[in-house]
């Protein structure tokens, strides 16, 4: 490659779920600049500002790109040998010492947008063979995988919203202006959104805050935080009672649905008027505008999951979803046909094999819930974790109760963290093991595919060349795995192997047996091949090489229906699990009904915006620069009765902890609710990101609590965290 030439190459960013295609000029191993790649069938030259983040990253003085060890209160550049013997050793003899749950797992939704971590991460958390595996998934989606896994028979089965044909996307507790999508990848949302009003359909928001999605929106309501599962039982009741469910489709494979009418008859729009915030009259009505529209389909999101009902909340989503027809339905919630399937070879989510050893939580996919991590690391007994391994995660900064765990890892015996930055987290590391960047290494997107709303498939070569020093995640992880199953005395003849193959051959493989290869089956996902057929036929016959000669992306068309193919139940039925889900009903009554009748608390909820991605990218200049994001919103009337005033500092406490905050003043937030976006707080003596630590905001997860779970997941409880305020004089 000339280190003089001007050249373009076409890749994916990787900042958010959305897929666009960029396209990248470089010089030599210098970044010129990002732009968006009109030739990409998927994205079609959208980009949001965060793609310029990318170079941000690459260039940054602060990031690693060797090992390094703690040497005291200061990091030794150390080679990458040294380096993964000191790790495999301590881990090694740590769990000789306190057996293998000693050592603990924590994985950052980083490695989901990468192919590397994703294909062969999994590799090194085996080998370490600990209960003790923790991710950002109880922080955010893990209802939905509860659910896909039950009724569908796979966690990562998670029908999509198909926006480009709907005619009535009702939106609960999302914001995909802000988040570009999420479990819903959708590249130029506002377009598609704007789409959906063009052609005479309707765009409904309910949310605590108009947020930018509502304020595009054909219809906002105001809900009190928490509880939107009384919403959706109330939904489901008018269903019933004016009787406009339309089952007739899904009923071969959801026989029992009709049953719903039984759980929810006791909940009249009239009964959960009050405790929602939404009229009776309102509620009937969003009910009827939904069942009139030809295609419709109810969206939850992550404020509808990470609160105290947010699984049942999920589940009662999809129910409706199922009820009015609009579920493998054109415009509704359908399945995709990705090209590279990982569902049928990967784990489909074991149910409930273990529970937590200090407090009891349910265990999800070999996973505890993030919330217990701390306890685990502060209660003495056998299986407390004595050592962790942090990978591409910052839960410092994102996981509830935060000041404790701050405090529980810097008690840990050994910490090891793979990431480029010392963070608010992998300060405390003893070794840090930094991979390359996302321009740096291939990219295919495993996860992401699974959720587009329309099929596609792209391969991204690196950009630029790397030192020959440095490494992807996915040797990192590998050098590891062996060297760890080396000192358990077990075979690592199957290593050779892999370092041969690496990641793209594995999706090669995958792209070969999937349903547009060569090596596919007759029927695979649910569609036959003549749904996929294409004029030019670049659909069939997929390879690697193929993708990698069509840089900008290959269309695969739209999603297609796809059952009863797309179930993973051996009897090809949606299991609707009624006796688990439906329990919940007791605790949602003695929640809202049984109490005495009291106050509401001023309750926190979080916010997003969209030049933010967690605690990513705050390092970047020309993210962070502009008016300070990092505000405490709150309704004109609570600033009245607090008496405070715009930009005045605030006192927040919640049962855990408390900070101090800029106060702003907004009617776009109901009354009774704050809101504190999430992912800052970069103050912590020790961490090396130079631009954040000059806009450190706050942490809101200060204020969360740990003990404050869905109890039917164990996921985190971010949203209706009860909160006092004080002015600071």
């Amino acid at each position: 490659m000339s280190n003089t030439e001007q050249q373009l190459h076409y890749s994916t960013c990787t900042l958010c779920e959305a897929m666009c295609g960029i396209e990248v000029a470089t010089k030599g191993r210098q970044i010129l600049s990002i732009k968006g790649d009109k030739d990409n069938p998927f994205s079609q030259g959208h980009i949001c500002p965060k793609a310029s983040a990318l170079k941000d990253l690459y260039d940054d003085p602060d990031r690693l790109k060797r090992p390094v060890k703690r040497v005291g209160d200061n990091w030794q550049e150390i080679t990458w040998e040294d380096a993964f013997d000191l790790v495999a050793n301590k881990l090694h003899g740590i769990q000789q010492e306190h057996g293998e749950d000693g050592v603990g797992v924590y994985l950052g939704n980083p490695n989901a947008h990468n192919m590397g971590a994703i294909l062969f991460g999994p590799y090194f958390y085996r080998s370490l063979k600990t209960h003790n595996r923790y991710s950002a998934t109880s922080v955010d989606q893990l209802p939905h995988h509860i659910i896909s896994r039950r009724l569908f028979g796979h966690m990562s089965q998670i029908p999509i919203p198909d926006i480009d044909h709907t005619q009535h996307f009702m939106i609960i507790g999302g914001n995909p202006l802000a988040s570009n999508g999420s479990i819903m990848t959708v590249p130029n949302v506002k377009k598609r959104l704007k789409g959906i009003q063009k052609r005479g359909g309707k765009v409904v928001v309910i949310d605590p805050k108009r947020s930018e999605t509502a304020d595009l929106s054909c219809e906002h309501h105001f809900i009190r935080p928490g509880s939107d599962v009384l919403l959706l039982l109330a939904m489901l009741h008018v269903l019933f009672e004016k009787q406009l469910y339309n089952v007739e489709a899904l009923l071969p494979y959801a026989e029992d649905i009709m049953e719903v009418e039984h759980y929810v008859r006791n909940f009249s729009p009239e009964k959960v008027s009050e405790k929602t915030g939404i009229q009776a009259s309102q509620i009937i009505q969003l009910v009827t505008d939904f069942c009139e529209a030809e295609a419709a389909v109810c969206y939850g999101r992550m404020g509808a999951s990470v609160q105290a009902f947010g699984t049942l909340t999920q589940y009662l989503i999809m129910l409706f979803n199922i009820l009015t027809g609009n579920l493998d339905k054109r415009g509704g919630m359908m399945f995709t046909q990705p090209a590279a399937d990982t569902l049928p070879v990967a784990g489909k989510g074991s149910l409930g094999t273990f529970t937590s050893r200090v407090r009891g939580l349910p265990a999800f996919a070999g996973e505890y819930p993030v919330a217990c991590l701390a306890e685990e690391i502060l209660t003495p007994g056998d299986g407390q974790i004595k050592a962790m391994v942090i990978g591409a995660g910052n839960p410092v900064v994102t996981t509830p109760n935060a000041e404790q765990l701050d405090k529980a890892f810097a008690q840990l015996d050994f910490m090891v963290a793979v990431d480029f930055y010392i963070t608010e987290t992998s300060r405390h590391a003893d070794v840090i093991l930094p991979p390359v960047t996302a321009l740096e290494r291939d990219h295919y997107d495993i996860v992401f595919h699974n959720f587009a709303v329309r099929n596609f498939a792209k391969y991204s070569e690196a950009v630029v060349d790397t030192d020959a020093d440095q490494l992807t995640d996915w040797q990192i992880y590998l050098s590891l795995a062996e060297r760890i199953d080396k000192l358990n005395g077990r075979s690592t003849a199957h290593y050779a192997a892999l370092w041969s193959k690496q990641p793209k051959g594995v999706v090669d493989d995958l792209l070969q047996t999937g349903l547009y290869g060569d090596k596919r089956g007759a029927f695979q996902n649910g569609v036959n091949d003549s749904d996929t057929e294409k004029e030019g036929s670049t659909a069939h016959g997929l390879t690697l090489k193929k993708l990698k000669a069509n840089p900008h992306g290959i269309d695969l068309g739209p999603l297609q229906p796809s059952l009863p193919f797309a179930l993973f139940h051996e009897n090809k039925k949606i299991n609707l699990d009624f006796d688990y889900f439906m329990a919940d009903i007791d605790r949602v009554n003695a929640h809202f009904f049984d109490k005495q009748s009291h106050a509401q608390p001023l309750v926190l909820i979080g916010r997003r915006h969209i030049k933010t991605n967690n605690s990513w990218i705050h390092n970047s200049p020309r993210m962070v620069k502009g008016n300070n994001r990092c505000t405490m919103q709150l309704h004109p009337d609570d600033g009245v009765k607090y008496g405070i005033e715009n930009g005045d500092e605030v006192k927040v406490k919640s049962r855990v902890g408390e900070l101090t905050i800029e106060a702003e003043i907004t009617d776009a937030i109901m009354p009774g609710v704050v809101s504190i976006p999430h992912g800052w707080g970069h103050n912590k003596k020790g961490i090396k990101l130079s631009v954040a630590s000059q806009h450190p905001g706050v942490n809101t997860n200060i204020l969360t609590d740990h003990m404050q779970v869905d109890e039917l997941s164990g996921n985190a409880v971010l949203n209706g965290v009860p909160v006092e305020l004080e002015k600071v004089s």
